[in-house]
């Protein structure tokens, strides 16, 4: 990626019960990004948080024309109020970075250099050498990304985190995507272009809040926005169970006529299996369907807008899909 003599960089981070972090996180991401260049901005999205992050985030927005807050009308997760703050950025590298300071905003500076040392990538992402956590937490880390990549056409790799600096024209492809069931790991994968790791070691402060049932629920979520692989495995058992069902028909009908006949309950479950697996079949056959319809249908804004807090204008009048109106 070609090196801008003067760089404008976004740095851009979601705000959730992050009212205690806010003003070190944006006075450690002044100083390091001050080391580039001195055009900047640091894009803080609130999603509707339960604290006073907003009242901090706009008081410290006064006192400096750098930060731009965009208030969110409710909570619509981590992941989509990045995406909200990704679209909204303008810097020629972006870079996504959680509030709570386990990810250190001093990474810019490595980060920046790898990036801008090699004209064939786009994304330096953070990835943690070992999870943290317990024991449990490791293992239903590495087999959530296990069972993903075994069922999904794009891959992802294990212990990625949230901290990447990205080029603009790669940030553009990213949210040109319109997928509502949104899934940021694959979709950073979706995107292509030239992508390299960086190894980091993310800090702990608190308990992680993806407990097991949670972790389950993405990984549906996450298998079906990127795979049909189990509608067709349904499918094919649904194939298969038919055809050992009318197997067992022949052979009772065989031994019927060869004056040895089964009791009633051969063909009766004969009869179930032949039916199920014909029904599970058809379900696997319409739910191929069914996916790419609703695929298509989902108009759903991704985030709607309260306020953009911003030097010079402290409010502008958003639309429901986060973009704004001239």
């Amino acid at each position: 990626m070609s090196n801008p003599a003067r760089p404008r960089i976004s740095i851009v981070t979601a705000l959730y019960n992050s009212a205690g972090y806010i003003e070190e996180f944006i006075a450690r991401c002044t100083e390091t990004v001050t080391q580039l260049t001195d055009d900047y901005e640091i894009i803080l999205v609130n999603d509707a948080s339960p604290d006073n992050s907003l009242a901090v985030a706009v008081e410290l927005q006064r006192q400096d024309p750098h930060l731009v807050v965009i208030d969110l009308s409710r909570n619509f997760g981590q992941h989509k109020a990045n995406w909200t703050g990704l679209s909204h950025a303008t810097g020629d590298y972006i870079f996504l970075i959680e509030a709570d300071l386990e990810e250190l905003p001093e990474w810019l500076l490595p980060f920046y250099e790898q990036l801008t040392a090699d004209d064939s990538i786009d994304v330096v992402y953070g990835l943690q050498a070992s999870r943290k956590g317990g024991w449990i937490e490791r293992i239903s880390g590495d087999l959530f990304y296990r069972i993903f990549n075994l069922f999904s056409q794009v891959r992802i790799p294990p212990n990625h985190i949230t901290v990447r600096l990205m080029s603009r024209r790669y940030v553009k492809a990213f949210v040109a995507h319109q997928e509502r069931d949104l899934f940021v790991g694959g979709m950073y994968e979706l995107a292509g272009f030239g992508q390299q790791p960086h190894i980091v070691t993310k800090l702990s402060h608190s308990e992680t809040t993806y407990n097991l049932g949670r972790k389950l629920n993405l990984l549906v979520s996450a298998i079906v926005s990127f795979s049909s692989l189990p509608l067709w495995l349904i499918f094919w058992i649904g194939l298969f169970v038919s055809f050992s069902a009318f197997g067992v028909i022949v052979w009772v009908v065989i031994k019927w006529a060869a004056g040895n006949p089964q009791p009633g309950w051969a063909s009766l479950i004969a009869s179930i299996w032949a039916v199920g697996g014909l029904v599970m079949a058809s379900i696997g056959t319409i739910g191929i369907y069914l996916k790419k319809i609703m695929a298509e249908i989902k108009s759903q804004p991704y985030t709607i807008i309260r306020h953009i807090y911003e030097s010079g204008q402290n409010t502008q009048q958003v639309s429901s899909s986060g973009e704004k109106q001239s």
